[in-house]
């Protein structure tokens, strides 16, 4: 028994019988989205490499699983093809699979390390515009292409130069994809996270303060603190499920080619020189 079929059949459910395919999404951002998109009335299929617990949150949100490495276009292709196999169509694309890569100085970058990022943060969002914008183009409904870049893409100094390229090269493919594939009403759109507390992020906390037994309260509230214009409130997983959820809906209807930033106001203004404002002249 599907277990959101109750939540399908409420009329206020945003994505109410809509087909998503979000890659990356056995867990962190992506499985928070997953879950999201289901209780919303969205059919959801769950592709990434980690089979077992991939598999797990399918079957427990009523969606399916399969195995796919974005990196290699065969493996996105078939994940399009088994969406349409499974419900006929393809609604929503979320391109969020992506890794760290290789950190340290531009100087003695290892190119072979670069292109295995890019072969994942670039190629495969490339691979996933491609092959859906293809079974939405035939489809003849329009639909919604969201992928994923960074507060890195945005602002220098957040991650290192590789995944910066990456991120930062996404935001121009969104533009350009904008541009050929809105006379189908298809629309693409990016959303930018900060500080949110994903394996990725606390591994690269873990290294750079050199505390092992940090934990992802302990990074949000440091982003909090720091990273944040909203003094004491860091980003939650949820909060980049809720912005996904709101360019997979109708409710974005007019909106593509935009990079939609969750990020606290950090990448937007400075709060250092915050007391003029409430210092009398």
């Amino acid at each position: 028994m599907d277990p959101c079929a109750e939540d399908r059949q409420s009329p206020s459910k945003r994505l109410e019988g809509k087909v998503a395919l979000i890659t990356g999404s056995a867990r962190g951002i992506g499985g928070a989205t997953a879950k999201l998109f289901a209780k919303n009335g969205a059919y959801v299929v769950i592709a990434d490499i980690l089979d077992e617990l991939g598999s797990k949150l399918a079957d427990s949100i009523g969606g399916r699983y399969i195995h796919c490495d974005v990196s290699k276009e065969e493996d996105v292709e078939s994940a399009v093809e088994f969406a349409l196999a499974w419900k006929g169509k393809l609604d929503i694309m979320f391109n969020n699979a992506g890794v760290s890569g290789p950190g340290g100085s531009i100087s003695s970058l290892n190119m072979e390390d670069v292109r295995a990022l890019l072969s994942i943060n670039l190629f495969g969002i490339i691979h996933g515009i491609k092959h859906a914008s293809r079974a939405m183009i035939a489809g003849k409904n329009g639909g919604s292409i969201i992928c994923s870049s960074s507060s890195a893409a945005i602002m220098g100094g957040l991650a290192s130069h590789a995944y910066t390229a990456s991120k930062n090269a996404i935001l121009g493919l969104a533009k350009t994809t904008a541009c050929e594939l809105g006379v189908y009403g298809i629309r693409v759109n990016c959303i930018s996270p900060h500080g949110v507390a994903s394996e990725m992020l606390l591994s690269a906390y873990r290294t750079c303060l050199g505390r092992d037994d940090l934990q992802a309260e302990d990074v949000t509230k440091i982003v909090g603190e720091r990273g944040s214009l909203l003094r004491g409130r860091g980003g939650s997983m949820e909060d980049v499920a809720k912005a996904a959820l709101f360019l997979a809906s109708d409710e974005s209807g007019f909106i593509t080619a935009h990079n939609l930033v969750i990020d606290g106001g950090y990448t937007s203004a400075c709060s250092h020189m915050s007391p003029i404002y409430t210092s009398k002249v």
